[in-house]
């Protein structure tokens, strides 16, 4: 398995890995997002993609982990954890001084796992 930050990947790609995670995933242009991202890292095995995770940022010292994500067939590996690590080198190594990410109560040990800590938040749905 190996890890790459924005290598080159289509929206097939994917939306094919997406739709494997999450049942509602409409598909998307992923390049849209990526164009307002600090970096995107993906895992591949040969070249296959298996996990992504997007480092989205304040465009000042906050990023923020957004849509991390691992084929099925291919969790409780470790990949998800690559993911997280290799997504938080990439905000140090481009001056973030902070890395947060939100997630559902089932995740809380998984974030934990992975370095964070608890901490209060908010969340306002604005449609859809």
């Amino acid at each position: 398995m190996e890890y790459r930050v924005n290598p080159v990947v289509g929206n097939d790609a994917l939306n094919a890995l997406f739709v494997t995670s999450w049942p509602a995933h409409e598909p998307a242009d992923f390049a849209r997002q990526h164009a307002h991202s600090l970096a995107f890292v993906c895992a591949f095995t040969g070249e296959r993609l298996i996990g992504y995770v997007n480092l989205a940022w304040d465009g000042g010292i906050h990023a923020f982990l957004l849509d991390t994500t691992v084929h099925p067939a291919h969790r409780r590996r470790g990949v998800g954890r690559g993911l997280v690590s290799r997504a938080a080198g990439v905000a140090r190594e481009r001056g973030m001084r902070w890395l947060h990410v939100d997630f559902e109560p089932h995740l809380a040990g998984f974030y934990r796992g992975c370095g964070f800590a608890p901490t209060e938040a908010g969340l306002m749905k604005l449609g859809g």
